[in-house]
């Protein structure tokens, strides 16, 4: 996922509401922290929201917002750039130093920082808050729930496979938005002639390729229940024919000339101007980009843009009418944090993830699985599409969101390889051989 998983948001509450409502009992000391009142306490936060897409900005303004109302919080902050900021994080769990509030993914990292004993859960909080915590879609938890300990509140919604396309380019050469494989390999070759890049990527961070394409394309192949089977290493195996096959059709769509050259040197971001300025008629990319494009893109830009699921694959188990997804990001909460302090972080990340944040954040352009009814005047064209695709269709998971770290780095790594022309079984076997060897199987 993203700089996200994969994906995340939410934002201030007014003063009046924190004052009202955010003070939270907590079971250690049964004090409250409440607007400027009481013990004077400082928070370490760490976050990846850098960027100048509204989102990032969005989540800036609350923490500051909050720092304003908080005159006995002392904050301190931690702003890391998304693409270092997972190799950060685990260098200082490995460290066992974490900050007392981070940004956090669900799934492996939830699941990991739980083994290692660095984290909390908030179920305290979840439950003094029973009308927000009832707002969250079905299923928001799941990826940070462990032996019924929640962990976090999500802060957004990561669908990771959305097919962009640009109508102009499609239309005026006479290309279908494709809906079967042949179709899109019909329209890289109608476009290829015509000299145009079917397709952008930016594979540089080596995730999005597997994030935004191979989580989906594999799941039309092999079906959900298989890759759960594989990932858990219970019944199915990553050198099982299907998934070869599935990394056969990924290679075979690179091999057609679907992707610009060079595409392992640039990022998502690049990729996502890329395909802003016209420079390419498709991108498939996460729900990441469309608060990067209102931030960024002209208003000419996204009213071309136009948004569908991958193409369905012939003979495949898996259901076409789906997204690879996850709910975003959410604040984790140290083991350590006790007291005032916890009292402190609990406000914090009720004032990041409640209510009125989760309505900011949506209108910021950036999904969430919260109920919030959209008022699409707000928002972008491109922006209120997706909103509508990602309601209309099931959501399937993310290689990187269920595999081990080991697991999701051997999965990068290979589509980096084969992309460049390595085998599909020798990459299958690299992918099996690390997964089974992090599950000590």
């Amino acid at each position: 996922m993203k700089r996200t998983v994969k994906t995340a948001a939410a934002l201030t509450l007014t003063t009046s509401l924190l004052l009202a409502g955010c003070g939270t009992n907590n079971a250690d000391t049964g004090k409250t922290a409440e607007g400027g009142k009481g013990e004077k306490v400082k928070l370490s936060i760490w976050h990846n929201y850098t960027g100048d897409d509204q989102r990032a900005k969005t989540m800036r303004s609350i923490i500051e917002q909050f720092q304003k109302d908080h005159a006995n919080i002392e904050l301190d902050v931690q702003a890391i750039p998304p693409d270092g900021y997972r190799t950060r994080l685990k260098t200082v769990a490995a460290a066992n130093e974490m900050p007392d509030l981070f940004v956090m993914w669900p799934g492996v990292m939830t699941k990991e920082f739980q083994a290692g004993n660095l984290l909390q859960p908030i179920n305290a909080l979840l439950d003094s808050k029973q009308e927000w915590k009832n707002g969250f879609l079905p299923g928001s938890f799941d990826g940070f729930t462990i032996d019924n300990n929640i962990y976090s509140a999500p802060m957004a919604l990561s669908p990771t496979s959305i097919l962009y396309y640009n109508k102009t380019i499609m239309e005026q050469n006479g290309v279908q938005v494709p809906k079967t494989w042949d179709d899109l390999l019909n329209a890289v070759k109608t476009l290829k002639e015509k000299k145009i890049t079917p397709i952008a990527l930016g594979n540089k961070a080596a995730w999005l390729a597997q994030s935004s394409i191979l989580s989906s394309l594999a799941d039309r192949v092999t079906g959900t229940e298989w890759f759960l089977k594989a990932a858990a290493q219970n019944g199915a195996s990553f050198t099982d024919p299907q998934f070869v096959q599935a990394l056969q059709y990924l290679q075979d769509l690179g091999k057609a000339g679907a992707f610009q050259e060079g595409f392992n040197a640039i990022d998502n971001t690049q990729m996502e101007q890329m395909f802003a300025q016209g420079k390419a008629a498709m991108m498939i990319d996460g729900g990441w980009a469309l608060t990067n494009f209102a931030a960024n893109a002209s208003k000419e830009a996204m009213a071309q843009m136009g948004a569908t699921v991958l193409p369905s694959i012939p003979g495949g188990k898996g259901d076409p009418n789906t997204l690879s997804g996850v709910v975003g990001t959410g604040l984790g909460l140290s083991k350590n944090v006790t007291g005032a302090k916890k009292d402190a972080a609990f406000e914090l990340m009720y004032a990041m993830a409640g209510p009125d944040a989760q309505k900011r954040v949506l209108e910021s352009n950036q999904l969430v699985s919260y109920k919030v009814t959209l008022d699409t005047s707000k928002v972008t064209p491109i922006f209120a599409e997706v909103y509508k695709l990602v309601n209309s269709v099931r959501t399937t998971p993310v290689y990187d969101g269920v595999l081990t770290s080991a697991g999701a780095e051997a999965v990068n790594n290979g589509i980096q390889e084969l992309l460049m022309g390595g085998k599909p079984a020798d990459i299958a076997k690299k992918i099996q051989d690390a997964q089974a060897k992090s599950l000590g199987k």
